[in-house]
């Protein structure tokens, strides 16, 4: 867009994938428990939601706890008739309802969460979404690391609901047994299954194999599915310190930290140590190649010794011509695109710059690379992280350009089966605020909390 068109808003309906026909898929889960499907149903949910496509988890253990709340293990017995038939129930009923939501809903992906163990039942699931117009794929997790497994177990005892309140040492013998029960009928994908299309990682993706890729949204699906891995780890995110910009209530720009700003920088390895990394472990820090986030996180690496990258992906929203400028003074020259902004922030995009949407775009192979990574700390931008933050929260589209991403805090993201662990440590450091509420004034304000004081 040149600098003299105006700013304008894009459809908020529109997806980053276009296609010539109306593709739905199902994407069926497929493993033994403990073998992280649900991690990886979660994750592709939020990177589908993320990228404007429209999604849903059908996890047959829910509606089977409507049915039987706290099963033991000989629930799950194949030889336990009256078990077999409550998990045939609740597997019919969540994929009538999935069909349902495909149709009124205008879903188009749909995932099936369930260890769809046999080969009978995964022919069913295919027969019944080919009947409906509905492409599979089968995502088959596969992993016989005792190590992982042993994490996945203590994962699970910890956090399904079907050990809620239990003890979890009885939990964690409890689940193995369902485990084993499950082995006693479980059949892998193989030859006599090549018409399905499929992908299967093996420990953890070290090996993966896919089969019949037909189309431009699978093929996307699976490239980022092939990027996951399910060992745990973590992603620390943090803005830069305290900007000269920042203090005069410019955006954008290219400018130095504060003294503040400096402060935070050289806290913040301390801040990183307090937040709990785990002995032995290896991080690796990202920056954009902005001033602001090399220098704060220049003692950072210097203390730690961590390798560090610099990546043009992570600079900031562009401006375009409001660069350098102050809300207010965005507010008085283009007052229709001020308003504009505020009316649909995701999809504004600047005068010669971008919108939240272009950033979501850009960050796409920041999201896959830090998927295939271990542990992460990124140092960058307001804009950037509510991006980035957004992916891990399953945040909406509308949501994210309003949440505040205060200077001087680490914010500490650890993913679970069952959603993303957060913590925040705070550096007993003052700065600016920089966040501005919707429909607020053109002026910077203060944060809900009142922990940060406005200048």
């Amino acid at each position: 867009m040149s600098s003299g068109e105006s700013g304008r808003t894009e459809s908020a309906s529109k997806t980053f994938y276009a296609s010539s026909d109306d593709t739905k898929i199902c994407v069926v889960m497929v493993g033994l428990p403990a073998r992280g499907k649900s991690l990886i149903a979660g994750k592709a949910l939020r990177y589908l939601a993320w990228v404007g496509i429209s999604a849903r988890i059908f996890n047959v253990g829910t509606y089977r706890r409507k049915l039987s709340p706290h099963p033991l293990a000989n629930f799950f017995d194949p030889h336990n008739p009256e078990g077999e038939k409550m998990r045939w129930a609740a597997a019919e009923a969540a994929v009538s309802d999935m069909l349902k939501w495909f149709k009124e809903s205008n879903g188009v992906v749909g995932i099936f969460d369930a260890t769809n163990s046999t080969k009978q039942r995964r022919a069913w699931i295919h027969k019944t979404c080919t009947e409906a117009g509905i492409e599979t794929l089968f995502v088959e997790s596969s992993c016989d690391d005792e190590e992982i497994i042993m994490h996945n177990i203590l994962e699970v005892k910890t956090t399904s609901p079907d050990y809620k309140g239990q003890d979890p040492e009885v939990a964690a013998q409890d689940f193995r047994n369902r485990i084993r029960n499950y082995e006693k009928v479980y059949e892998t994908i193989d030859d006599d299954e090549k018409s399905y299309t499929y992908v299967k990682l093996i420990n953890v993706g070290s090996t993966v194999i896919i089969n019949q890729i037909k189309d431009y949204l699978s093929s996307r699906l699976v490239y980022y599915i092939q990027n996951l891995h399910i060992k745990p780890r973590s992603i620390w995110l943090s803005r830069h310190g305290e900007s000269e910009f920042n203090l005069t209530g410019k955006i954008g720009g290219d400018s130095d930290i504060s003294t503040r700003g400096e402060a935070y920088a050289r806290a913040l390895p301390g801040l990183l140590k307090q937040s709990g990394v785990p002995p032995g472990a290896k991080l690796t820090i990202w920056t954009s190649t902005l001033k602001r986030t090399i220098q704060t996180a220049r003692h950072l690496a210097a203390e730690t010794g961590y390798d560090k990258l610099e990546w043009k992906a992570l600079d900031e929203l562009d401006s375009g011509v409001c660069d350098g400028l102050t809300y207010e003074e965005i507010a008085e020259k283009y007052p229709e695109d001020f308003a504009a902004r505020d009316e649909d922030k995701y999809n504004y995009r600047y005068r010669g710059g971008e919108s939240y949407r272009d950033v979501v775009i850009r960050l796409e192979p920041i999201i896959m690379e830090l998927e295939r990574s271990d542990n992460i700390i990124i140092v960058t931008h307001q804009a950037v992280l509510r991006c980035i933050y957004s992916y891990f929260h399953n945040m909406s589209q509308e949501q994210s350009p309003w949440m505040e991403v205060p200077l001087h805090t680490l914010i500490k993201l650890t993913p679970r089966a069952y959603g993303t662990e957060e913590q925040r440590f705070k550096a007993n450091i003052p700065a600016v605020s920089t966040w501005r509420g919707k429909g607020s004034s053109a002026k910077h304000q203060d944060p809900v909390d009142g922990t940060q004081p406005n200048h």
